[in-house]
């Protein structure tokens, strides 16, 4: 699948929120935020320090994100609950913060739920993720 730069972007920084809502970063998320900003074409260096001063960064809008597609969104909240469970916890905070997106996107909360409860299962690091779907479109 094709995407913008726009969406890229907001790829990367709705993971970070989401990986920042429980006000810890594992060393599993990082390693899941790498893989994914490479990914998506990011650097690595510019990566890490994202990653590194998430915690920190008030300046990033903590606002429900948009997608240019419902597509793209379901791709982004199976991405984000692999990352969520990486740490054998869903927090509330990471919950809402993906419950908010798949509302915000039109996405059927009752598909969201169940992909919630799927997403508690599973409990190894994925040979692939949605994001390997994905390419960057520069136009």
């Amino acid at each position: 699948m094709k995407i913008s730069v726009s969406d890229r972007s907001n790829y990367f920084k709705g993971l970070l929120l989401l990986i920042r809502k429980d006000r810890r970063i594992t060393e599993m998320e990082i390693q899941f935020m790498k893989r994914i900003g490479k990914t998506l074409g990011f650097e690595r260096q510019f990566c890490l320090n994202a990653i590194h001063d998430i915690l920190e960064n008030h300046f990033i809008v903590d606002a429900p994100l948009k997608f240019s597609t419902k597509e793209l969104a379901i791709k982004f909240i199976k991405d984000g609950l692999t990352v969520a469970f990486s740490d054998d916890e869903f927090h509330p905070f990471e919950k809402e913060w993906l419950r908010s997106i798949a509302k915000k996107n039109g996405i059927d909360l009752a598909w969201f739920r169940k992909e919630s409860t799927n997403g508690a299962n599973k409990k190894q690091f994925p040979s692939r993720m949605e994001v390997d779907d994905l390419t960057v479109e520069y136009s």
